[in-house]
């Protein structure tokens, strides 16, 4: 039997739903890659600092997020901030990324996931998270891959289980040294759908995915889950994509969406006026779309 949430956690995910009882979270917890979009070279990449970055977030956050269920920032450039400074409305819950940006990597060319120093179930409380998330990097077909990576979930479980917090828990999958491009693409779903096995038997209670290629994946995922919400993820796809993943995954049996580059990546800038119409006119135009779909699933179910 899957895991069950506590009362506590119940009520954190209900604040990270919308009114219809889905996840709709704006994903702005990215630094490097957030960084790639704000800057052409890598030197200029460099350049933006944290408050710099925490400046940018906090506008997706006002522009967009607080338009949304709930907003997942990083523990390093815009929380506590949009907090204390009252940019973040009220209704808008907060996930906290545990993971570090980036990865390590093992004497077999593994990835390792990274946790950002410091931030932990007690320190999401007082940053004000609603919860957290964790992201890891799993390769379900060769198990010497996953040994790290496991122990990472299981800690984190355990220690937000200790303070009854909710802790949401990404999946990601990624192409081994030698491994063609077709070869990576025909095991992608079945990756995913492990990914997932491998979650929920390590206690996981609300997953984070990103699209596992077709729908029968998806209806593996949801079979597997048993009740366990899952969120699908955007990985940068573009908007018109990443909305037939999200119909698709809905209709078999998904519980909402936690996406950030597809709404966002040619939105943001450096100039705050141009940051600032960009997210209202275009990156809101396609949250909308993308409730209506979650509405529309909603009102079928």
């Amino acid at each position: 039997m899957n895991a069950q949430m506590t009362t506590a956690e119940r009520r954190g995910y209900q604040q990270i739903c919308g009114e219809n009882g889905l996840m709709m979270v704006v994903a702005a917890d990215q630094r490097g890659g957030m960084r790639k979009v704000l800057a052409a070279t890598e030197a200029e990449q460099k350049a933006i600092d944290t408050k710099t970055l925490g400046v940018v977030k906090a506008g997706i956050v006002t522009h967009l997020a607080n338009k949304a269920s709930c907003i997942l920032l990083d523990a390093t450039c815009a929380v506590p901030a949009v907090v204390d400074d009252g940019v973040l409305a009220r209704d808008t819950g907060l996930l906290i990324g545990l993971d570090d940006s980036g990865w390590d990597l093992d004497d077999k060319g593994y990835r390792l996931s990274k946790l950002v120093p410091g931030i932990d179930a007690r320190r999401t409380r007082e940053l004000g998270g609603t919860g957290a998330k964790l992201m890891v990097y799993l390769r379900p077909d060769t198990v010497e891959a996953n040994g790290a990576n496991i122990e990472i979930i299981k800690q984190c479980i355990a220690d937000f289980a200790s303070e009854d917090l909710l802790l949401v828990v990404e999946i990601l999958t990624y192409q081994l040294d030698g491994e063609s491009d077709e070869a990576y693409a025909k095991a992608f779903p079945d990756l995913i759908v492990e990914s997932a096995r491998i979650s929920l038997e390590l206690g996981a209670k609300v997953l984070k995915l990103p699209y596992p290629g077709n729908a029968d994946a998806c209806r593996k995922i949801t079979q597997l889950c048993a009740g366990v919400p899952w969120a699908v993820l955007s990985a940068g796809v573009d908007h018109e994509t990443f909305i037939g993943q999200v119909r698709t995954a809905m209709e078999c049996g998904a519980s909402g969406v936690i996406a950030g580059r597809a709404l966002w990546k040619d939105c943001i800038s450096l100039d705050a006026d141009e940051r600032r119409t960009k997210l209202e006119e275009i990156a809101s135009s396609r949250l909308r779309e993308i409730q209506e779909v979650l509405d529309a699933s909603a009102t079928a179910n």
